[in-house]
């Protein structure tokens, strides 16, 4: 009999932009798969690629104790019914209620850890009932996965696991296939771009506050792009008033969201991403850095681990515009074929340290382990 593999997840999107071939994987392997997440418009497309999918109500970033417990109900109830042997959580809210639901049934629990936001930063109600949460549900993981090893530092130093069942990935890892080296025009005109949910924590003001100091500098010779979510349910968004105020200003084009980023990062000379926030390791950094291009970011959690300084990309200080301004106006200054060499190192990077292989090798070894 076929073991039973679940997926879960806080949006259908995230389980198959990030973990597609994960699920591929895993159905090739002959495992049974299930899918776990609320429904939007990639549910349907999870059963495209062999999963089969199970909505669920999350409250993503709400703080409503009775939605949370429906929220660990149902999931104990799918495990029963479904006799899931395995579950692999990612998101906080599924790390910590599928988990308990999980240890509730008897199923094995592999968690990833893909940053902790804000989680560690603030000091309010939420986030002290968030860390007793992630304390409390994380002691019945069989195997919690880390993005950086400070994440891991904090949730070992905080008691919050057991050593012995922690490991460390190279964030979700990038399709080498899928993104492969696409040079920019050689046209006169400098392109960046940022891609992330639009929030003022990922430093889209910071973006916004440089692209304006170096479109008066280089006018038209300059261009500034963002892509992703805007206005989504967070204290940190951007509104769509604010955005369309940038791009009326002539300092931003927004273009909204995709499913062929590697289109729109193949069209740039450089992806930045000034994240102040507690991030695992930024996809669109691995994604764009596959496909050959300079990266910009922060000397923050999560974020430098994809630049090696000055080799194929720069590093700029957290919270500061004058430092993004700084490296942003280094990559202006460089020849076309500069920005291309600088690029090749950002792929080189990314094949040693970033191929999402690792990153499915090392789940079908930790299930593996623990349904010994």
């Amino acid at each position: 009999m076929n073991k039973i593999v679940a997926i879960s997840a806080n949006t259908s999107w995230y389980l198959y932009n990030f973990r597609c071939n994960t699920i591929k994987e895993l159905v090739n392997r002959g495992y049974e798969v299930i899918a776990i997440s609320p429904k939007d418009d990639y549910s349907i497309m999870l059963e495209s690629i062999g999963a089969k999918y199970i909505p669920i109500d999350i409250d993503q970033g709400g703080t409503n104790p009775f939605l949370d417990l429906k929220t660990l109900w149902t999931f104990k109830s799918i495990f029963s019914f479904n006799r899931i042997d395995v579950v692999l959580n990612f998101t906080p809210k599924n790390n910590i209620y599928a988990t308990l639901a999980a240890a509730m049934c008897g199923v094995k629990s592999i968690n990833n850890v893909a940053g902790l936001g804000v989680l560690f930063i603030n000091e309010n109600l939420t986030s002290k009932i968030a860390r007793f949460l992630y304390k409390l549900s994380q002691k019945y993981a069989s195997k919690i996965f880390f993005q950086n090893e400070e994440d891991r530092s904090l949730f070992l130093d905080n008691k919050m696991a057991r050593r012995e069942i922690t490991d460390r990935l190279p964030g979700s890892g990038a399709d080498l296939s899928r993104f492969t080296i696409t040079p920019a025009e050689d046209d006169g005109c400098v392109r960046f771009l940022l891609i992330a949910r639009m929030l003022y924590d990922k430093g889209i003001g910071h973006y916004v506050e440089a692209a304006r100091e170096l479109k008066q500098k280089y006018g038209e010779s300059v261009e500034f792009r963002l892509l992703g979510f805007l206005d989504v349910s967070n204290p940190s968004a951007v509104s769509k008033s604010e955005m369309q105020a940038w791009v009326d200003e002539g300092i931003v084009n927004y273009l909204g969201v995709s499913d062929k980023v590697e289109e729109e990062i193949a069209q740039v000379d450089c992806m930045v991403l000034p994240s102040f926030y507690r991030e695992g390791v930024p996809k669109s950094l691995l994604e764009s850095g596959a496909m050959g291009k300079p990266i910009v970011t922060t000397d923050n959690v999560g974020c430098r681990e994809t630049v090696d300084d000055g080799i194929n990309g720069f590093l700029c200080e957290p919270r500061s515009t004058s430092s993004l301004v700084e490296a942003l106006d280094k990559l202006i200054s460089m020849t076309h074929q500069e920005r291309l060499t600088m690029g090749e190192a950002s792929r080189r990077k990314i094949e040693t340290e970033f191929d999402e292989k690792i990153v499915i090798q090392k789940y079908l070894d930790a299930i593996e382990e623990v349904m010994k």
